[in-house]
């Protein structure tokens, strides 16, 4: 999958330091790869992420991916540096966009939005189709752009609107409206209508899986977890979270529910923050501490079917009101001793291995959706850091190569080609 070969004896450019400003050329990638700090291994293996938060921040702020910011934690050139070869290049339509019944526009003109942004930057990445074309675009020097949808497509699910998606290029998308119950399926953190899944969300499996369309059930309720492995003909993924055994909050996943999936081929992708993964943290945080401002926001919100719809009686009043709280990162704090590590997501990862077995983990690690990063991961270019974690564990090489990438790459082909 890499494409050091080809440069083996080119001097390093002194230009290459311009990629962390502004992306160019594929050529800067690999230099870039090259240089990145790390083991040698990171370099070498495939590197997907199952869900990097993209395109809100660009839609709402006017931003330009390709850009390095001085904020947030995703970019282009950063993930350049922290040796990213692929992700799940994930779309958001939020629940303030659903009273209003504004969630199908939203999602067309972000997912449009993403696809221009991709073409204007098409030095360094590229819309994937499938995982053939994965591995094509990385033989460029590329990165791959999976596209994938959180949030509602379309609160009734309307399968022409899917399918609009799909001929769009969406090969990726989130069952459950974030964490709002829809009208065919239960999220983890809503009241339950349907006992899991309803008929027409069996419908909606159906045309997924004879699109070749991912089925993803991160947000989702246990119930409909299981459930919708159950209904599909392929492999299922739950893109971005941790585990109920080890945080007790809704949106991890159960260990029945993580090895049905497991069970119908699918892949579990571990989140990188603390509410998900670090115990401490959320003991510290039941204590009655401060909320970070995420959290705070959600805690505050009434049920997203309840708000009067006058008060988002236009996109654009909703997008204003959005706009000041991106880039979505933590703005909390938490004391020194409660602040993770990266050896705890390796000790999650390494749960999970014990669990479901090494071809059913991967990372999702939700950059710039919110998450309570590790002290020392700062933003996508530390990527790195779980490499290093993992050797530390005293995984095989191979192992490592599956959880960084490679089990994603496996889902995508068999769902997307049918190998």
């Amino acid at each position: 999958m890499k494409r050091r070969e080809a440069l083996k004896g080119i001097a390093l450019l002194p230009a290459v330091g311009a990629l962390l400003t502004k992306c160019e050329s594929p050529n800067r990638h690999n230099l870039q790869k090259i240089r990145g700090e790390g083991p040698a291994l990171h370099w070498d293996a495939f590197v997907m992420d199952g869900h990097v938060h993209v395109m809100l921040r660009e839609l709402l702020n006017n931003t330009d991916i390709g850009q390095r910011y001085p904020d947030g934690t995703v970019d282009l050139p950063r993930a350049i540096k922290g040796g990213l070869d692929a992700m799940f290049f994930s779309v958001y339509t939020p629940e303030e966009y659903y009273p209003g019944r504004f969630e199908t526009k939203h999602t067309l003109r972000v997912l449009q939005l993403a696809i221009d942004q991709i073409r204007k930057n098409d030095a360094v990445i590229e819309v994937a189709l499938n995982a053939s074309d994965i591995e094509r675009i990385n033989k460029k020097g590329k990165i791959a752009a999976f596209l994938d949808l959180e949030g509602g497509f379309d609160l009734e699910g309307d399968i022409l609107v899917l399918r609009a998606l799909y001929t769009m290029g969406l090969r990726c998308l989130q069952l459950p409206a974030h964490n709002t119950t829809n009208s065919f399926i239960d999220a983890c953190s809503d009241a339950s209508v349907w006992g899991g899944i309803n008929d027409h969300c069996r419908n909606i499996i159906r045309e997924m899986n004879d699109l070749g369309m991912v089925i993803n059930v991160a947000h989702a309720s246990m119930d409909a977890i299981i459930q919708t492995a159950e209904a599909s003909r392929h492999p299922i993924i739950y893109s971005h979270g941790g585990f109920y055994s080890i945080v007790d909050v809704p949106r991890c996943i159960t260990d029945e529910a993580a090895k049905v999936v497991a069970a119908k081929g699918g892949v579990i992708g571990i989140q990188f923050g603390s509410a998900f993964n670090n115990p401490l943290y959320d003991e510290w945080r039941r204590q009655g501490q401060p909320r970070s401002n995420s959290e705070a926001r959600r805690a505050s919100s009434p049920p997203v079917f309840d708000l009067p719809i006058g008060e988002h009686n236009t996109i654009a009043k909703i997008d204003e009101h959005l706009a000041p709280q991106m880039p979505m990162v933590f703005r909390g704090t938490m004391p020194d001793e409660i602040w993770m590590h990266t050896d705890q997501l390796a000790r999650v990862i390494d749960y999970g291995v014990n669990l479901v077995g090494e071809d059913h983990i991967a990372l999702g690690s939700d950059f710039d959706g919110w998450p309570e990063l590790s002290r020392d991961m700062r933003d996508i270019s530390d990527y790195p850091q779980i490499t290093i974690e993992l050797l530390k564990l005293g995984y095989s090489e191979q192992r490592i190569r599956k959880i960084l990438g490679l089990n994603w790459l496996r889902v995508i082909r068999e769902v997307t080609e049918g190998k």
